[in-house]
């Protein structure tokens, strides 16, 4: 059997598209890394004693701070953030750590806004479960009396 008896094979309409351009690959060069570098520095050994004849230096006085300078300033204490005049600075036992607390207003607030939350979902979450076992048998008897209705006609009409 052939298609062409069947039907005609159609001539479908095409778009003959022009070859891609001819490109030149990419050149590319081949990367180069700066190694690191570094001075090394000689450090003579402990027992390095100067030759006889040359008077030496003790290095133990440059361990010693000079005596007549005068002591330095205290350091000065950390940068803090900025805290505002009404919170309440809580110091951590044990540590040198102050912490800063938000008022006893927005305290109270933040607390009762979490307590009625969780109350709402756990009484939603209840209601919920309760309205299921409710409904549930009178939709299952709904659709169970539908269900016949709908296979009541089929069954006469055949």
């Amino acid at each position: 059997m052939e298609w062409e008896a069947i039907a005609p094979i159609p001539n479908f309409p095409y778009l003959e598209l022009p070859a891609a351009p001819n490109l030149p690959g990419p050149i590319l060069e081949v990367p180069k890394g700066d190694l690191p570098s570094y001075k090394p520095l000689v450090v003579p050994p402990s027992s390095l004693r100067p030759p006889p004849g040359i008077k030496g230096f003790d290095s133990n006085s440059y361990d010693e701070p000079p005596k007549d300078t005068k002591p330095e300033a205290k350091p000065a204490k950390p940068v803090t953030p900025y805290v505002p005049p009404e919170a309440q600075i809580i110091g951590i036992p044990f540590t040198d750590i102050e912490v800063p607390m938000p008022t006893t207003t927005i305290m109270t607030t933040a607390a009762t806004t979490a307590f009625i939350s969780v109350a709402a979902t756990l009484i939603g979450q209840s209601l919920f479960k309760y309205l299921v076992t409710l409904f549930k048998p009178i939709i299952k008897t709904a659709w169970s009396k539908l269900k016949k209705k709908k296979l009541e006609p089929n069954q006469k009409t055949s």
